[in-house]
């Protein structure tokens, strides 16, 4: 079927888990540039929040919970759907697909799978449009991390000729590096504001820390940062590498907390914690990225709403500017979903996303598995 106008929807609930991201975008004929045309975004309802947390590691029933998430998470889609074509005014008839990544609840590509939350069918047949999906096995099926999966999309939208990296910093941060001459590249570099959000609800009761200002009362212990980097292996990990809740989440902290206060005479504050949890997301951002001379570090995802943070980045990396994604014209909340809507286009056009040097597979491959209308 022709479609006169490329319109796509996507749609991302990321690692954080706080709510259901959507666009709708025009892509331009000639040059793929997107148009965001709508955003709309769902907050996640705190027990279907729960049910995914929980779904994260063992429990009770897991089979029939998972299945019953993806068709509560389905319907959130559905309605996020509903909502941009109602403020647009474009009909289903005119979007070619829907890119839906679904919820990310286990992540092991070094055992073969990685598991997203999602009932594609579903939203196929409430929404009576294309759905794209499965967007990590085939590249894991080749050897491959099966993530990350936005960096063919910023290097598609975003490169110029300035020595320029993409930042996403949501639950889990990660890397795109767009350098001159060179392949496009990407990796997790570690936790993103999954650990600060958790150690703030669990002493504040708060989801997260509203600017980074709890964080800001308290300076950071640099005993516990260092401790922290050289005791988790993953850090030390080379590129290409990803990772999840499975692996940074608020047991791990505990875990690490304990060991390191065993041999401290005098324990830290809560408040204290929190400072070292945000400088340990930029000391992992930064790490890998310190000796190639970057200009330019956009960073989009909830992150950006951190004013602390990100001038400890901006503190951190003084020879480069970093700057919100909003400065090229895209919200920041908005760039996953967009990264989807592209995904879900670069599926229908066949185009191979994922390389070896994002995810470390064999060799490219495209990404995703169609459910039609």
């Amino acid at each position: 079927m022709s479609h006169q106008k490329p319109y796509y929807i996507g749609l991302m609930s990321g690692t954080s888990t706080d709510a259901v991201d959507a666009v709708l975008a025009l892509f331009h004929t000639n040059t793929g540039i997107p148009k965001v045309i709508e955003f709309a975004s769902i907050p996640m309802p705190l027990p279907l929040r729960q049910d995914l947390l929980a779904l994260n590691h063992f429990c009770d029933n897991e089979l029939q919970r998972s299945y019953m998430a993806a068709q509560e998470l389905t319907q959130l889609y559905a309605q996020a759907v509903q909502q941009l074509l109602q403020a647009s005014g474009i009909t289903t008839s005119e979007i070619v697909a829907i890119g839906a990544h679904g919820q990310t609840v286990r992540h092991h590509p070094e055992l073969g799978f990685s598991v997203q939350l999602n009932a594609p069918a579903l939203l196929a047949e409430i929404c009576g449009i294309d759905v794209i999906a499965d967007f990590r096995s085939r590249d894991i099926a080749a050897g491959g991390q099966g993530a990350p999966l936005v960096p063919a999309f910023h290097a598609a939208v975003f490169s110029n000729e300035s020595r320029r990296a993409l930042l996403n910093i949501g639950g889990i941060a990660n890397l795109s590096l767009l350098l001159p001459q060179q392949a496009v590249s990407g990796f997790d570099t570690g936790p993103g504001n999954m650990l600060m959000d958790a150690w703030c609800y669990q002493h504040t009761g708060q989801a997260y820390d509203q600017s980074g200002r709890w964080g800001l009362s308290a300076e950071p212990n640099a005993d516990l940062l260092n401790f922290l980097l050289q005791s988790e292996p993953w850090f030390a990990l080379s590129p290409p590498k990803s990772t999840g809740r499975d692996l940074f989440n608020l047991q791990w902290l505990q875990h690490r907390l304990a060991q390191f206060q065993a041999h401290k005479a005098a324990p830290l504050s809560a408040a204290q914690i929190q400072a070292t949890l945000r400088e340990l997301t930029v000391s992992s951002i930064c790490q890998p990225i310190h000796d190639m001379d970057l200009q330019e570090l956009i960073v989009f995802g909830g992150g950006v709403q951190n004013a602390a943070l990100m001038a400890s980045l901006q503190s951190a990396l003084p020879s480069v500017a970093v700057q919100s994604s909003a400065r090229l014209g895209i919200d920041p909340q908005a760039m996953e979903a967009l990264a989807f809507a592209w995904l879900a286009k670069a599926f229908t056009e066949r185009q191979a996303v994922c390389t070896p040097a994002i995810t470390g597979a064999r060799h490219a491959t495209i990404a995703g598995c169609l459910y039609p209308k």
